[in-house]
């Protein structure tokens, strides 16, 4: 079972982060594009605040899913603080207890500097999308999950350094350095990529870039799948045509 660890806490994140995300992107779409053609900077401009409100409001969840995701891992590290906690629950009520509620919200620059990761996702998604539409009425499965792998993979590949820090910032029980402070500025993540090029070498900021592609992937490429098909039902059952132009 341990491949499976902090299973719940990830799909709980991850039903709060999506619906957050595509809610937003959606609703400013709407309100900009107003059944215009839609445009490749106007995409990526959406799917910034989209993912700057995504942050702000689902970080905490993030935070406990990762520290969950790790509790009971060996590590190498000595620096490495262990945690023990029982539930989603108890590990807000230990965060806040013991670091504060601010805390919750460690992690959050480098997430801010990685909304362009989404962002991006949406724009190759949206551009490829377009294209096909050119061509047919509407997308197929296999296409929605090609081209929604594709534009993950871009994603991932161009911000995976990012999500590194990130990573260790939400775990937020590493010994960072000598005074035991918690970094989370910019001065403090470049100190964790310069960390992480003196012990790895260059080649280090993409350690493991490898399982993540499989798993940010799979994920993107189904969650896309699932909403064209979704998007499509819905319009039917109203009874509304779907306009090409979306």
């Amino acid at each position: 079972l341990a491949p499976y660890r902090g299973w719940f806490p990830v799909i709980s994140s991850l039903c709060c982060s999506n619906f957050v995300y595509f809610y937003t992107f959606n609703s400013l779409k709407t309100l900009w594009v107003k059944g215009q053609h839609s445009t490749t900077g106007k995409d990526l401009v959406l799917g910034v605040v989209a993912g700057i409100a995504n942050v702000l409001l689902t970080t905490p969840l993030w935070v406990v899913n990762t520290r969950l995701k790790l509790q009971g891992a060996k590590f190498r590290n000595e620096d490495i603080v262990p945690t023990n906690y029982k539930g989603i629950i108890d590990a807000f009520h230990q965060i806040i207890r013991d670091e504060g509620v601010l805390a919750l919200w460690n992690g959050t620059f480098p997430s801010l500097l990685l909304v362009f990761n989404p962002a991006i996702q949406f724009m190759f998604y949206e551009g490829f999308k377009r294209k096909l539409l050119k061509k047919q009425l509407q997308l197929t499965s296999l296409d929605a999950f090609v081209i929604g792998a594709i534009a993950k993979a871009v994603a991932t590949t161009l911000t995976y350094p990012l999500q590194t820090v990130q990573s260790i910032l939400r775990f937020g029980r590493h010994r960072l350095n000598p005074e035991n402070r918690t970094l989370g500025s910019l001065k403090n993540v470049l100190y964790l990529l310069r960390e992480r090029v003196r012990r790895f070498g260059l080649m280090g900021l993409y350690k493991g870039l490898e399982a993540k592609l499989l798993q940010t992937v799979l994920t993107a490429a189904l969650m896309f799948l699932v909403y064209e098909k979704l998007t499509a039902a819905t319009f039917t059952v109203m009874g509304l045509k779907r306009s090409r132009r979306h």
